[in-house]
């Protein structure tokens, strides 16, 4: 039977670094010009597509920004037993313009930490925040990640790993050696980089 009014939604796959995690990419936008985390099902209650993921038993995790959806599996599951059935399911989810987000809840459970430069951010922080902007978001962006300014105290810089990011083997080769290393050349006040779970 063919559904009149809703838009044909194709899905396809995309590993990260991460072998825990898996990017699936949409046709469509689901979150645009933002990212969410989920890392675990306690904290999806603003999202009833995460809500539903975390149904199937294999999920640990959901992140959700822009385009796609980064999803974090159990390690005793195999990627190549679950991706049809995720695929047909998010492809189904999204055909039926099922919401994504609600953006009332997002308000309410809010995390700290975002790489918008606010007025009262000292010219470090603001350099610094422009520099995850303009440089590292886009680079995690295409493994399925995302880092979020966190804190930035005496030098020390603080970030959250979201998505692929998050319990990656080599996030923290990525943080240290990659961010860590760019910050202190061109932002010399940085003297560390460290990460944060959320």
């Amino acid at each position: 039977m063919i559904k009149t009014g809703n838009p044909i939604i194709s899905i396809y796959t995309e590993m990260t670094p991460n072998p825990e995690t898996m990017k699936f990419v949409a046709n469509k936008l689901l979150y645009p010009g933002k990212s969410i985390d989920f890392p675990d099902e306690a904290s999806a209650k603003p999202s009833p597509l995460a809500i539903e993921l975390f149904s199937f038993p294999f999920i640990r995790g959901v992140f959700i920004m822009a385009n796609f959806i980064t999803l974090t599996k159990t390690s005793e599951t195999d990627w190549n037993d679950i991706i049809p059935t995720v695929k047909a399911f998010l492809k189904e989810y999204l055909e039926d313009s099922r919401p994504v987000i609600n953006e009332d809840e997002v308000v309410i459970t809010k995390a700290t930490g975002s790489n918008e430069v606010n007025a009262d951010d000292t010219d470090v922080v603001k350099r610094i925040k422009e520099l995850l902007e303009n440089y590292v978001k886009p680079a995690v962006e295409m493994d399925g990640g995302a880092i979020q300014f966190k804190d930035y105290d005496n030098g020390t810089v603080t970030l959250m790993l979201q998505g692929s990011c998050s319990g990656c083997p080599s996030s923290m080769i990525t943080l240290k050696a990659g961010i860590e290393g760019m910050m202190k050349r061109m932002i010399p006040e940085v003297k560390e980089v460290v990460a944060e779970a959320e």
